[in-house]
């Protein structure tokens, strides 16, 4: 079975082959997929042949950004059809071609019996050829390589992510395959029948400057000089118009050859085959070069390729779409620019760009030289130091001067007219890096650091994040085996998040597992779960997280180090500049400096923008650690608490102020919060409420008793509108222990009262009543009207649930009385609709009617928009056709809050109705 992708899609079993028009083999029978869809998945698969595909990847590539709600299972559906079309085509072995791999799936293919395999063998012995100077070998390989092409890669086959980048990749590979047998056929003095092809190359890449080169010596070598110089105005002429540059040095300075009439262009010399090395050569010998000097002037002596990288790390993975971007811009780089890649320590950074200076060595052929800028953490290496050594590791043999600027003018040399990628690791200044960079065509510098060295012209920066969960499960197995992973994958996926899927984090990790074999995937996330042991586990030989994430730290100023701390006091997850400009005493612009130094270090994240369009930031979990470690033991416990209370009583402010925007009353205090608290203040209860649960604890545990319920009391509104009862018991437990602390028996008589709502919400109705009843005899002792009478309303909804309408009763006629008081309005109106409950079970729905309309009256008072729907509600479900003898009917008996009963027979009349009449008038 084999399988044809460099154009249309085609699949032959063992049925035979035969010869298409252009020579490639085509099958005689075709099983090639009508359904694009499985087209899809099965060119995915091949493309990444002998390699997991993961089942993300897939639906990203079917779906992209709209994937149905079945599209695990639907995938699943594709590859058994599959399945069944390869045993069609290969009985005996076509089923277990296509293999389910964790976590995806796998398609096990010889090389031989794929196209794109054979051209990329093909294209790899060709550059070896040519590199080696034999040059028809070289011709007839390549050749061979580009006769496999039919077209455009899978030209039948729609194209996601995966697609789009191999079809990129192979499509360069196919334009490198087809000039460098051009070169081989130069060099073998083939030039008068290749004028033709390079005319038609020039015309349909009227951009790459290699085409036009070759067709200007080709010409010029027929006699034809005018022609060749009427080439270079046209292409100077199309990247003027198009881009707004002049052609390369290498192509001008072919031009000035051409017109001087240069005769070392009209013959090969040195290997005796006609040939010349033409622009961008993979070689870099020969004589008559394009590139080289005018005979006239004195030659450099011979270079000799060199590359001095660290070896590849066969267990990299993941990171596929940062590293095909990495290795674009380093293809891509114009003349004087630069690649960095950023990221906070652990992130990978090294590892990344040593794969990509290996993935990248076509590009390169002239050398790869890699150099630690700091080799012990915190003693970089000066500008002179690094000089020297980069050019001692490019083989430079003689005594090399004293002097920066004669260093400067030596590498300079080096690299001009030379395609050498420099890995510069671990920068740390631009001053560092100016005199290293290189400044002329075909050469660059692939930088890492974790600030982007942004004073320095042309730089393209790569961000380098955390991975992602699936790319770091798959480096966890990779490095672990797939042991421990395959035993427990929930376990091992939890290792994975404890990480933060940092890459050195999952390398310990996995490293502590192949270490000690006792220990399984389970045990070791039991291990880590601990946040004040994490780090300590994450460290094994001279491997150490907490080590790494501190340079960072060290390398800080004072100010930002303490800023680090303190910051380690918000909550986790994303935080406005407000809050830490709130914890770390200062105003927000200068709070804004240190936080964003903060972010230029790698200590600190931000985000964008959050749909409010403010600014947020955040920690990376583990640094978000090891802050909290630092604010323990270099903090004083002083600043610590002073920090504290500045942070809770920003979150209280803001809170009172959202609170107040959702239930309209006077709020005192500074207005120093964000704008989006009282514009959308549902909004920011929802993205803030996890940050105030946390500010609670914060100041529970610091002892701010006072902080704690007024906090509490901010959020009560929205957590009850919200049901949000976790958080509401949580923090109104925390609020009541506060008020017995603090001897506030109207705080505990309000807690205990709303502990009651939140029992009664969630039917425990035996709590419910131990608290309201609480809560009454401790309003009654500290002489609090409002939350006795608010107690009363709550005991008395019990009784109602029970059907107990005189027990009920009894209770609102002293609630209403208790919140008589104008400055109880709030109160009162939750007594005005326990009574419009209490009459539609006693009178009837006109009783209700008039109390529920005396709600409405007093909710538009109060201007409280929550309470003013649910008595419009409440009337129109009064004036709803009464349901079917037998049928329960449901209640709305608080606002957000339903009863379903079954019918009940009508109780006797309300007593002393003229009593509450008169109370509620």
């Amino acid at each position: 079975m084999r399988f044809w992708i460099l154009g249309p899609m085609e699949i032959g079993g063992d049925d035979g082959t035969e010869d298409g028009p252009d020579g490639a083999a085509t099958p005689a029978v075709s099983y090639t997929p009508r359904a694009a869809k499985l087209r899809v998945v099965l060119a995915a698969l091949l493309v990444r042949a002998n390699e997991v595909v993961s089942v993300e990847s897939l639906i990203d590539e079917l779906w992209q950004d709209n994937p149905p709600r079945t599209a695990t299972t639907t995938l699943q559906v594709y590859v058994s059809q599959l399945r069944k079309l390869l045993h069609s085509a290969d009985p005996e072995h076509g089923r277990d071609t296509l293999l389910t791999r964790p976590p995806g799936y796998l398609l096990r293919l010889e090389p031989d019996r794929l196209d794109m395999t054979t051209f990329e063998e093909l294209h790899a012995r060709g550059r070896k050829a040519l590199e080696a100077e034999d040059y028809g070998s070289a011709a007839e390989l390549q050749q061979r390589a580009i006769a496999l092409w039919r077209g455009p890669l899978l030209s039948d086959t729609p194209h996601g992510p995966l697609l789009g980048g191999a079809a990129v990749r192979l499509t360069e590979a196919r334009m490198t395959a087809l000039d460098q047998r051009i070169r081989a056929d130069l060099q073998l003095g083939r030039h008068r029948g290749l004028i033709a092809e390079l005319q038609s190359l020039a015309s349909e890449h009227p951009l790459r400057e290699e085409f036009h080169a070759h067709l200007m010596v080709a010409l010029y070598r027929t006699g034809r000089q005018a022609e060749a110089l009427r080439t270079f105005g046209r292409v100077r002429r199309t990247l003027v118009d198009e881009l707004a540059i002049e052609p390369g040095p290498r192509l001008q300075r072919l031009h000035r050859r051409i017109l001087a009439g240069d005769a070392a262009l009209l013959s090969s010399g040195g290997n005796g085959n006609g040939g010349v090395v033409l622009i961008g050569t993979a070689t870099g010998t020969g004589s008559g070069a394009v590139d080289g000097p005018a005979q006239s002037l004195p030659e450099r002596p011979a270079f000799q390729a060199v590359t001095s990288l660290p070896a590849a790390d066969g267990a990299f993975t993941g990171r596929d779409g940062v590293l095909a971007e990495v290795e674009r811009l380093l293809r891509d780089a114009p003349a004087g620019t630069s690649v960095a890649i950023t990221g906070k320590s652990g992130v990978g950074k090294t590892a990344l760009a040593v794969e990509a200076a290996h993935r990248s060595a076509d590009a390169f052929p002239d050398g790869r030289i890699f150099l630690d800028l700091e080799p012990d953490p915190g003693r970089p290496l000066g500008a002179a130091d690094a000089m020297t050594r980069l050019l001692r590791r490019a083989g430079t043999q003689v005594t090399l001067p004293a002097e920066a600027q004669d260093l400067q003018d030596a590498l300079r040399d080096l690299l001009t007219d030379r395609r050498i990628l420099l890995v510069l690791d671990n920068a740390t200044s631009e001053a560092q890096l100016r005199p290293l960079l290189p400044a002329t065509a075909g050469s660059t510098a692939l930088i890492t650091g974790r600030r982007l060295p942004a004073g320095l012209g042309g730089v393209r920066p790569v961000v380098l994040d955390a991975l992602e969960p699936e790319e770091s499960l798959r480096l966890f197995d990779a490095l672990a085996g797939p042991g421990p992973a395959a035993a427990e994958p929930a376990a091992a996926a939890e290792i994975v998040e404890l990480c933060g899927h940092l890459p050195l984090a999952v390398h310990i990790a996995a490293a502590q597992l192949r270490a000690r074999p006792h220990w399984t995937a389970g045990s070791l996330a039991a291990r880590l779960r601990d946040e004040r042991s994490r780090l300590t586990e994450l460290q094994l030989g001279d491997l150490d997280v907490r080590g790494t994430l501190m340079v960072a730290y060290l390398d800080s100023s004072p100010a930002a180090q303490r800023a680090f701390r303190l910051l380690g006091l918000l909550p986790a997850g994303p935080f406005g500049l407000w809050a830490a400009a709130a914890v770390l005493g200062l105003e927000e612009g200068e709070a804004g400096r240190i936080v964003e130094n903060l972010v230029d270090g790698r200590l600190l994240e931000a985000s964008v923008h959050d749909g409010l369009r403010q600014g947020r930031y955040h920690f990376h979990e583990l640094l978000r650690i090891l802050a909290t470690e630092l604010l323990a033991t270099e903090e004083t416990p002083e600043s610590a608490r002073a920090a504290t209370e500045r942070m809770c009583e920003a979150y209280t402010q803001a809170a009172e102020r959202a609170d107040a925007a959702l239930t309209p009353r006077p709020v005192t205090g500074p207005v120093a919060v964000p704008g989006p608290v009282t514009d959308h203040p549902q909004e920011w209860f929802a993205r803030e409420q996890s940050a105030l649960v946390h500010a609670v604890r914060a100041a529970h545990t610091a002892g701010l008793w006072s902080a704690v319920l007024r906090l509490v009391d901010a959020m009560t509104g929205y957590l009850e509108a919200h049901a949000s009862w976790a958080d509401w018991r949580t923090t109104h437990t925390f609020a009541l222990d506060a008020a017995r602390h603090s001897g506030d028996r109207v705080g505990e008589a309000r807690m205990l009262r709303s502990l009651g709502d939140l029992a009664w919400q969630n039917r425990r109705l035996a709590e419910a009543a131990d608290l309201y009843t609480q809560a009454r005899d401790t309003a009654e002792l500290c002489d609090d009207p409002y939350e006795y009478g608010r107690a009363l309303v709550g005991l008395a909804d019990l009784h109602l649930d029970n059907g107990d309408t005189s027990a009920a009763a009894a209770l609102l006629e002293p609630a209403l009385a208790a919140l008589a008081a104008p400055a109880r309005a709030r109160g009162r109106y939750d007594a005005l609709r326990a009574l419009a409950l209490l009459a539609l079970e006693a009178e009837g729905p006109e009783a209700a009617q008039a109390r529920f309309t005396q709600c409405l009256d007093l909710a538009t008072a109060l201007k409280d928009r929550r309470l003013e729907a649910y008595a419009r509600r409440a009337l129109r479900a009064l004036c709803d056709p009464a349901p079917a003898a037998g049928k329960p009917t449901d209640l709305e008996v608080r606002p957000g809050i339903w009863r379903l009963r079954a019918p009940a027979p009508r109780r006797s009349p309300l007593p002393a109705p003229g009593r509450l009449a008169a109370l509620t008038a």
